[in-house]
């Protein structure tokens, strides 16, 4: 062996050591129990969408994320860890969220998630803490009423790793659809005529709607998109621990007041139904 292979073997060895020992790390991370770190490290680590109005919005301004699931998630906190809890924000997208939960970069996912039986296989779910349902963002004086209304003319614009593509393939396969990275791509595509229709859940497009009057829903909900707070399997204690806080949020009140506060018009007649997410 040369001189310079002999350098170049001696300078890639503790390289690859370090990589391994990284990995071991991710692991480790992931593997331990988030019931038993918290009680000695009160800070529960959130993921969080920071693009989507109403549930997970960065304001500029402040440069704090807000909205609804970032208030669930303080309350949830509080409940679990009382008033020393804190809870800590990283962003996720619709892409990234498994992939940073089973990596322990975070504890767990509050992230407009709906339940599916796929997801199942991967991550444990919370009980239901939000009942959405998919629907359609057009143009106002859109030809388009209602999923049923699309044709192969139409192009739908959608979110990578969400689940509203499956769902339009279902409902309205003769249309293309066109898959962006985030809610605002998808926004802005829809702004600039890229497609004729943006869909994705109903809560997530009203908060849309709400800051730009040129817009508005067509139809109404399609499919039912129950949201739940993602969890890594076998942090069974942690998941015990998560339902139990929002179960006293419902019975606390604590839960009508952050929905009250994020969904004003939606409040009463939820009340009035007897509504439970």
């Amino acid at each position: 062996m040369s001189k310079i292979k002999k350098i170049g073997a001696f300078l890639f060895l503790p390289l690859l050591f370090m990589i391994v020992l990284s990995g071991c790390k991710g692991e480790s991370v992931a593997n331990k129990s988030i019931a038993k770190r918290i009680k000695n490290e009160p800070t529960i680590v959130w993921g969080v969408k920071y693009d989507t109005r109403l549930f997970g919005m960065m304001d500029i301004k402040t440069r704090k994320v807000e909205g609804f699931d970032i208030d669930i998630a303080k309350a949830i906190t509080k409940e679990i860890l009382g008033k020393k809890g804190k809870a800590e924000f990283i962003e996720v997208t619709s892409k990234t969220r498994i992939p940073l939960l089973k990596n322990g970069n975070i504890d767990t996912i509050i992230a407009t998630m709906t339940i599916t039986d796929e997801r199942k296989e991967q991550v444990d779910f919370s009980d239901i803490y939000f009942d959405a349902g998919q629907s359609l963002l057009v143009k106002k004086g859109s030809p388009i009423k209602n999923v049923k209304s699309l044709t192969a003319n139409d192009t739908v614009l959608a979110v990578k790793g969400s689940t509203s593509s499956i769902n339009i393939r279902k409902n309205a396969p003769d249309a293309k659809i066109l898959e962006l990275e985030n809610y605002a791509e998808a926004f802005t595509a829809l702004q600039s005529g890229q497609g004729q229709a943006m869909t994705t859940d109903n809560a997530i497009l009203l908060g849309m709607a709400s800051e730009n009057n040129k817009y508005e829903l067509a139809g109404g909900t399609f499919t039912n998109e129950p949201y739940g707070i993602a969890i890594n399997k076998g942090q069974e204690d942690f998941l015990k621990e998560v339902n139990n806080a929002l179960s006293k949020m419902h019975d606390n009140g604590t839960y009508d007041k952050i929905f009250e506060k994020w969904f004003p018009k939606d409040a009463e007649g939820r009340a009035k139904k007897g509504a439970q997410f």
